[in-house]
């Protein structure tokens, strides 16, 4: 049996720490997809936005952050139905303002992992927390990011939403010393 991270006891969330969370992601479509799902679980579990991820990538148009961005009012009402996400006006109306500030970021940066990477002088943050406990629920890059962020226009971007987001792409590595994914 594998020593895992503290959180990951059961799936959706065993397969998602095994192969996903703590990689590093530099593919623009990959960041523009955690991006979102990390705001939708804003004071949810994550495990509620996993069950729901394929939910998301057909109703966000496999994440394409072009076509989320031109969503209009009709394409909006019907997530608002769509019972297969978060039908949290907020939370939607936020994803699509993101993808149009994702791609101002793009065209100023070259790409949205030049500017997001960039936080951490291009190279993962390398944590030792020995217990779940220990894991902040944000840092001073969070916090950095967050507040750059929201001056770029993002919103639902938090700094404890933001650090959910950094460790999930890699940005940070908070795999638990003992988890056998640490020194990977």
């Amino acid at each position: 049996m594998k020593n895992r991270c503290e959180w990951a006891k059961s799936e959706p969330n065993i397969t998602y720490h095994d192969r996903e969370w703590g990689q590093p992601q530099h593919e623009d479509a990959k960041l523009f997809e955690f991006l979102i799902l990390e705001g939708a679980q804003a004071g949810l579990s994550w495990t509620t936005i996993l069950k729901r991820r394929d939910g998301y990538r057909e109703a966000f148009s496999n994440f394409d952050v072009r076509t989320v961005a031109k969503y209009s009012k009709t394409q909006i009402e019907g997530l608002l139905k769509n019972e297969s996400i978060i039908r949290n006006r907020l939370k939607i109306n936020s994803a699509i303002n993101n993808a149009r500030r994702f791609i101002r970021i793009q065209e100023e940066y070259g790409s949205f992992d030049n500017y997001l990477w960039g936080f951490v002088n291009y190279r993962p943050i390398r944590n030792k927390y020995e217990k779940l406990l220990d894991i902040p629920a944000s840092s001073e890059v969070s916090e950095k990011l967050s507040k750059d962020l929201k001056k770029h226009g993002f919103n639902f971007v938090g700094p404890t939403i933001c650090y959910a987001f950094m460790q999930a792409i890699g940005m940070v590595n908070d795999h638990t010393s003992r988890c056998y994914l640490y020194k990977k």
